[in-house]
């Protein structure tokens, strides 16, 4: 059966080999000035037998940035600095897409550069705390509301990030849409308490998110660009009072953009079945994520619940996780101890396959 993991892919204007796809995964080795490393560079590649690579959280600003040692993608250095990494992916036969990270209130100053702030579309504090390299464990930050025409230039912020995304060789980008950043601040009704065209009704708060799919789908068409939601997720001290209405709201105006793809995280205890509230509005282009093993995500993509899934942790501890799948192979553990960690322990140090 698991076959069906293997057969192509078409999204969008994005061509997949196989439908066995790299989750997102924040694994903090970029610079201090959110520039990708060398490190960064042969991670990548050696993850390039995927389907579709789906990179780790890339900020479109400096005030986007909000953990320790993640990349941006706001200037033509880093831009530049990606190139090596598309490159590297390209030159295995693989697709790369860039996942764009605005944090929002999700943040420290110490992990952010000098005169970049701390933003949300209301000034209301997450509860929890952020590593720092500088002082460990600190509070998050106190964010300060945007004003309109801030967040007229928030949305301008990912439409350059993309321009630079595809100057730097990715084949497209997704827009995350959950895990508590920005666009899920807004569009969640405990975290926007907005009394404008941005907070109130479920339309206007998920104006955000519609504004920056638009926008960025304009710099070359929507067949390059995908979307990441989990519904009622609380990761981040998120909370929205009908997380249906609210996912009702974002997919049906979001399905008429003709987007690549629609990646959704599951949620078990969820008041939402994520997934099938997903396929309503995106019956043929559907990733599903979260604690998949290889024989349900072929199970899943052969009863038409979803077109492929994505792996996370798997591929973290199995950079040729394809190969091993196909030739039904034991996988390999991932060390939590390295996930965060600088260098290369724990991030290239995994072998392939002899």
């Amino acid at each position: 059966m698991n076959d069906t993991l293997f057969e192509p892919l078409q999204l969008g204007d994005l061509q997949l080999r196989n439908r066995v796809v790299m989750a997102p995964m924040t694994r903090s080795r970029a610079a201090a000035d959110g520039m990708p490393t060398d490190t960064m560079v042969e991670y990548y590649r050696q993850r390039a037998s995927a389907g579709m690579i789906i990179t780790e959280g890339v900020a479109p600003s400096a005030d986007g940035l909000g953990y320790c040692r993640t990349p941006g993608i706001y200037n033509p250095a880093q831009a530049a600095a990606w190139r090596r990494v598309t490159d590297a992916v390209h030159g295995e036969g693989g697709l790369i897409v860039a996942q764009l990270m605005h944090v929002g209130r999700v943040a420290s100053a110490l992990n952010k550069p000098a005169g970049s702030a701390t933003v949300a579309p209301s000034a209301i504090t997450a509860r929890g705390e952020i590593y720092t390299d500088q002082q460990g464990m600190q509070p998050l930050d106190s964010p300060r509301a945007l004003s309109l025409s801030e967040i007229a230039e928030v949305v301008v912020d990912y439409r350059y990030a993309t321009e630079l995304a595809y100057e730097a060789g990715f084949d497209g980008v997704e827009l995350h849409c959950t895990s508590g950043y920005l666009p899920a601040q807004f569009f969640s009704s405990g975290t926007n308490t907005r009394q404008d065209n941005y907070g109130g009704s479920a339309e206007n708060r998920c104006r955000f998110a519609l504004d920056v799919l638009r926008e960025i789908s304009g710099v070359d068409g929507a067949g390059r660009v995908g979307m990441r939601i989990c519904p009622d997720n609380p990761f981040n001290d998120l909370q929205d009072d009908d997380p249906q209405e609210t996912f009702d709201t974002l997919l049906s105006k979001a399905a008429e953009f003709g987007l690549a793809y629609l990646h959704t995280i599951r949620l078990p205890t969820g008041r939402v079945d994520n997934l099938a509230l997903g396929r309503k509005y995106f019956a043929a282009n559907m990733i599903g994520n979260e604690s998949y093993s290889a024989v349900e995500a072929a199970a899943a993509i052969a009863a038409g619940a979803v077109e492929a899934v994505s792996f996370g942790r798997d591929f973290i501890a199995n950079p040729d996780l394809p190969r091993r799948i196909r030739e039904g192979r034991d996988l390999a553990r991932m060390d939590f101890a390295t996930l965060y960690t600088p260098g290369e322990e724990g991030y290239t140090s995994y072998p392939p396959l002899n």
